[in-house]
């Protein structure tokens, strides 16, 4: 055979990558955690910049959502519909450590006569999950449903304390934003030194950091691995806080104890 006809086998052609097919279900999640995340009604076309999906495609999937009460309309925005909160009453009465903590919750509240709260987390966020709102005139602008960056608040410290330090640091330099009074610390290394400390005192202490002149004053909740599962804490003006500190501390850390005794949960380091 000559030179000139030897044959080199081309290449292959390349394969053009398949494209992800994302479910329904996936859609109608990611409409629900966009409209969590912004916290208020947005239109169909917004959802659908805001997750990369087509404009069709979301439109059709909302319009499905609101004729079975998943998703409300007023005008061309959208908002959660009537039957989340339905769903969530359902899960709430056989959720037996929200409900205990809830009756604490409302005893801490009549002791100190502050407003108190029950914290969770939700991935990078720390959620109001309850409150019992004190006697007086003093109100806080965090409501059931109110999310917040964890470095905000005392709460979010704690929620994450049981994680290996460097998952801590990773976490708060992922999540770790400025807040609006310009006070909380930022610094993942730091913010996951103070979160150590606050676990081992039991005890987490924050004033003026997501709100001005408000004070926070946190306990963990702990399942029998350690994890803190939730937190209980008071929040009142910084300035009585400043008064009597050791009050407001003992108050809530015997609260939180209260909780992990009536769930049978008795970590101890």
């Amino acid at each position: 055979m000559k030179d000139s006809e030897i044959r080199v086998p081309s290449a292959p052609m390349a394969e053009k990558p398949r494209r992800a097919r994302v479910s329904g279900i996936e859609r109608s999640i990611q409409i629900f955690d966009y409209l969590q995340e912004t916290g208020r009604p947005t239109t169909g076309y917004d959802i659908a910049h805001a997750v990369g999906a087509p404009l069709s495609t979301v439109y059709a999937i909302i319009d499905e959502l609101v004729a079975r009460d998943l998703l409300s309309r007023n005008g061309s925005a959208v908002w959660l519909g009537p039957k989340l909160y339905h769903y969530g009453l359902a899960y709430a009465r056989d959720l037996e450590t929200i409900t205990i903590a809830t009756h604490e919750m409302h005893v801490l509240c009549r002791e100190v006569g502050e407003t108190v709260q029950i914290c969770g987390r939700d991935g990078d966020m720390m959620v109001v999950e309850a409150m019992a709102e004190g006697p007086g005139h003093f109100k806080v602008t965090s409501r059931v449903g109110t999310r917040v960056p964890l470095n905000w608040t005392a709460s979010g410290r704690l929620l994450v304390a049981h994680l290996d330090f460097d998952e801590r640091v990773a976490l708060f330099r992922r999540c770790a934003k400025s807040s609006p009074t310009g006070k909380a610390t930022i610094d993942p290394a730091l913010l996951a030194e103070q979160s150590s400390e606050a676990l081992a005192a039991g005890l987490a202490v924050q004033a003026g950091e997501s709100d001005y002149a408000v004070a926070c004053v946190a306990s963990p909740v702990r399942d029998n691995d350690g994890n803190c599962v939730i937190t209980i804490s008071v929040v009142l003006p910084e300035f009585r806080v400043i008064e009597d500190p050791a009050r407001f501390g003992d108050a809530v850390r015997g609260a939180a104890r209260r909780i992990e005794a009536s769930l049978g949960w008795n970590f101890r380091q």
